[in-house]
């Protein structure tokens, strides 16, 4: 069984494996600076589909797909799926999933749920519940705009503050395999809320909840960010990414060198007119699928924390005038290339 640091902080008693994983792109994010790192770029924004909740589905339903063939596997050796994503109850997953008939966990933490699926999917297996799961999510450009800002048709200015949802999906598949990377142990996020209201400025809102995970993590397992090769945050975009370093550094750590974020890094703000990055459940999951646990299979990199954040706002919160509460949940992240039990 996983065993309690402090609350919220655990490490696993098994090697939980990151037995294979794929990324799956629109157009833009494909342009964009990480194109070449993604398994597969749609250019087609709408899939084939008539509805963009629809193309979003197909997004996600073909990360599980190609993370599936590459690890060699049929759907019937996946013991359970977990999954959500950013549209109301969540039918991006549920209607995207569903004709794979495998045992399905629907989860709602945001932009955050690819940690949270990657957490809880390696707490089943170290409790061995299960064998085999699939951490899964997506976000889809269109299906956000229309359900937390304006219609598509509308044609409102974005303000400088403001982040692109991206048109993408990220699937890993974990097992109590030898292969690397291996997932050690994480952080489950607390709730933070600072009273930001602005919808337009997420990277501010999100970047304490990051920072205090991050802190309480660290001080938790006795490390420092120079332990760590990449600090990663999901996608506080480039206006949270200076204010995470700037909490942190009041609080005595420095993670200036080590902090990437997945929202500054998926486009070219100049180029691509993103004004403060990426954004959406997808923005992480593809980031961390395409380009870091690449990097840690081909030992590139030897220790990740990936601390992806998000926003638990609805429309109807907002339009109630309520603030918006964040989390930010950690997944720690290690190569393993000699094949055996990681040494905690």
């Amino acid at each position: 069984m996983s065993e309690y640091i402090d609350q919220g902080v655990f490490r696993l008693s098994r090697t939980v494996s990151a037995e294979n994983f794929a990324s799956v792109a629109g157009q833009k994010e494909g342009e964009g600076p990480l194109g070449k790192y993604f398994d597969k770029v749609i250019e087609d924004s709408h899939f084939g589909q008539e509805t963009w909740e629809k193309a979003e589905s197909r997004f996600q339903l073909e990360a599980v797909r190609i993370a599936v063939q590459k690890a060699d596997l049929v759907k019937e050796e996946v013991d359970a799926i977990c999954s959500g994503d950013l549209i109301n109850q969540c039918i991006g997953s549920a209607y995207g999933l569903r004709e794979l008939e495998i045992p399905f966990l629907g989860l709602y933490g945001a932009c955050s749920t690819m940690a949270e699926g990657l957490l809880i999917s390696s707490l089943l297996i170290d409790s061995g519940a299960v064998k085999r799961t699939i951490a899964v999510t997506s976000s889809h450009f269109s299906t956000a705009e229309r359900q937390f800002r304006f219609p598509l048709s509308y044609g409102g200015q974005r303000t400088p503050t403001s982040q692109w949802t991206c048109t993408a999906s990220g699937a890993v598949i974990l097992s109590e395999s030898l292969s690397s990377p291996v997932i050690t142990g994480g952080c489950i996020g607390k709730i933070t809320d600072l009273g930001i209201s602005d919808i337009n400025n997420m990277g501010s809102a999100m970047a304490p909840a990051a920072a205090e995970t991050i802190r309480r993590y660290l001080t938790a397992t006795q490390t420092a960010p120079t332990d760590y090769d990449f600090i990663v945050t999901g996608d506080l975009g480039l206006v949270g990414s200076k204010l995470i370093v700037d909490i942190l550094l009041k609080q005595g750590i420095d993670i200036s060198k080590q902090h990437r974020d997945c929202g500054a890094m998926i486009f070219d703000p100049e180029v691509q007119d993103t004004h403060c990055g990426g954004s959406g459940c997808g923005c992480s999951a593809s980031v961390l699928c395409g380009y870091f646990l690449p990097m840690l299979k081909n030992g590139k990199a030897k220790n990740i924390l990936f601390a992806a954040t998000g926003a638990l706002m609805s429309p109807m919160s907002l339009q109630q005038g309520e603030s918006i509460p964040s989390i930010a949940h950690l997944v720690h992240l290690k190569n393993n290339d000699q094949g055996i039990s990681v040494d905690h």
